[in-house]
């Protein structure tokens, strides 16, 4: 395999953008008090599943579990309509998560069915925590960093 650029030493600038942009989403899901550190972990995992990144799915399995998620949760993500151990909020998340990272057409009913789990600020931040995955998930597939090599900071 070609040995790829390492995207953070290429462009410092750029990437600490996207760096702040992360600080910023993760206070606005430890603050307002519909969303929770939780449900951005399960939107990251889970765009990270379905853009298959593996230095991502790596990642967000890593930071989830040293946050307190449950390893049944995390392996039963990629089937969370079947599976009883997500709240109803999750599953408005994750539904969300889904259909913006397919690049869906966001109809009305989905609109409605998730805005009833989330206040409009609240939507609008699930809604940029999930396309700054979506964003992240294309830089790991162009540069692909090395799967395994990520270590959660204490």
């Amino acid at each position: 395999m070609t040995q790829r650029l390492n995207y953070a030493e290429a462009a410092p600038q750029a990437m600490q953008l996207l760096f702040k942009q992360e600080a910023q989403i993760t206070q606005q899901f430890k603050e307002h008090e519909k969303l929770t550190i939780g449900i951005l972990h399960l939107i990251k995992l889970r765009a990270s599943q379905i853009n298959h990144c593996g230095y991502c799915v790596d990642m967000h399995n890593k930071e989830a579990l040293a946050h307190g998620e449950s390893i049944e949760r995390l392996t039963s993500l990629v089937t969370w309509r079947d599976m009883p151990c997500y709240t109803e909020q999750e599953r408005a998340a994750l539904l969300w998560c889904e259909a913006l990272t397919a690049g869906e057409s966001i109809d009305d009913a989905l609109y409605q069915q998730v805005l009833q789990h989330f206040d409009e600020q609240a939507l609008v931040a699930l809604t940029v925590a999930i396309n700054a995955i979506n964003s992240w998930n294309r830089i790991g597939k162009s540069f692909k960093p090395t799967v395994g090599s990520y270590q959660v900071s204490s």
